[in-house]
């Protein structure tokens, strides 16, 4: 199994140029199979995440073929819209082909979603959306058996903002004949991202990147071709890193307006930040300020870097209170950070840390993506060396972050 092998106490220093978004590549890719022939897909990241949807799509029957950063993915021969439990298990993601595999087919067959273990995430919005739509669902032996014969345009009113089951419903809807009106959507950037790829198929969408999205359904749509956006995550976990570790680095090819809750945090840290169109500079501080964050809906501050911002509190001049409104029970790092001497307690659902004047390097697990991600930022402000195991989980959000952080003076390798 591999791990990652981290010296820490180097400034991070230099460029870096952030890949595709992982999560507007993903439901682009399901929403291919609304459209038969071949769509391109480029700047798409050469992730774990990214070959497991090629796999599903595979089995659909679809052809999907890599050359370099695009994606080829030819949906005209899907024919088979069942969703096997040992694809989906491994990543939540692998729900998104729920809505178009039932406008497209009418039916569809997928098992109940695994992915990153941060507390209860159920598929009940996704499952009540697509049934306004007209949809009759069962649950047999651990999957979601779906039926409809046409799908139509509905009312969908989310108690909670959800992207996941914005992104099904959207995907459902713009087959569905009449318009579908979805209230309290999700508002995030990969929403807008797979609305915009929707449009260019030959979608009519409207609001989205708002909380009331309006869908006038067609009857089909084309292939279409697309470049993924920037990863937000990946842009921010490179500044955080920088302003834990006292660096001055440049990132480059990102958005910084998705971003715009974090640089605000990083300014309270106590870094410098210049941003400029498609790039952000960071100098970071000489200890971090400590910085209460409380993880909210887009545009807030974003649930997957709650993990990023304890690791940077660890090392802060005083206490800092981090919640989560989204996913509150996502604490998974934090007893892999207490093995690196981080003073951490958890009272009520809200994280305390109290900053210490160093971490010291120790073997630890990644529990999921961003809580990996943040072990990595720990290793790298820690003194000695920091053994990170299952690294799977990182691979399967960020590429070659061994790599990227090595171009900007890490210390850092990958071992089997």
């Amino acid at each position: 199994m591999e791990r990652l092998i981290i010296r820490g106490g180097r400034p991070l220093s230099g460029t870096v140029r952030v890949g595709g978004m992982k999560n507007a590549a993903l439901p682009m890719m399901a929403a291919t199979i609304l459209a038969p022939g071949a769509h391109i897909l480029k700047n798409v990241p050469d992730l774990r995440d990214i070959t497991t949807m090629s796999h599903l799509l595979r089995i659909f029957g679809a052809k999907v073929y890599r050359n370099g950063r695009a994606l080829t993915l030819d949906t005209s021969t899907c024919d088979f819209p069942e969703a096997p439990y040992e694809l989906v298990s491994t990543m939540r993601a692998s729900f998104f082909v729920l809505g178009p595999l039932l406008a497209r087919f009418g039916r569809a067959k997928v098992a109940l979603p695994g992915g990153c273990a941060i507390g209860p995430r159920p598929v009940d919005l996704h499952l009540k959306g697509l049934s306004a739509l007209g949809a009759e669902m069962d649950m047999e032996g651990g999957y979601v058996v779906a039926e409809a014969r046409r799908l139509r345009g509905a009312f969908v009113n989310f108690e909670v903002p959800s992207v996941g089951a914005t992104e099904n419903v959207l995907m459902a809807a713009v087959l569905a004949e009449g318009t579908t009106v979805i209230e309290n959507a999700a508002k995030e950037p990969e929403i807008s991202s797979l609305a915009g790829f929707l449009r260019l198929m030959g979608a009519k969408i409207s609001g989205d990147g708002t909380d009331r999205i309006e869908v006038e359904g067609v009857t089909s749509l084309s292939p279409a071709e697309v470049e993924v956006p920037p990863d937000r995550i990946e842009t921010a976990t490179f500044l955080i890193a920088a302003a834990a570790t006292g660096g001055k680095v440049t990132v480059e090819g990102c958005l910084p307006e998705h971003i715009t809750s974090v640089i605000g945090k990083l300014r309270d840290v106590g870094a410098e930040l210049k941003v400029q169109d498609g790039t952000v500079k960071i100098e970071g501080p000489p200890r971090p300020c400590p910085t209460d964050v409380v993880a909210t809906p887009y545009p807030g501050y974003p649930t997957d870097l709650q993990p990023l911002h304890t690791a940077l509190m660890t090392v802060a001049d005083g206490t800092s209170l981090i919640s989560d409104r989204v996913f509150p029970e996502r604490l998974t790092h934090v007893p892999e950070l207490r093995r690196m001497g981080a003073d951490i307690s958890v009272e009520d659902r809200v994280v305390v840390v109290r900053g210490v004047h160093v971490l010291g390097g120790a073997p630890v697990m990644a529990p999921d993506i961003r809580a990996g991600a943040a072990l990595v930022v720990a290793g790298l402000v820690a003194e000695g060396e920091t053994v990170i195991s299952r690294i799977y989980h990182i691979d399967r959000g960020y590429e070659r972050i061994e790599e990227k952080l090595r171009s900007l003076g890490a210390e850092v390798r990958r071992e089997r």
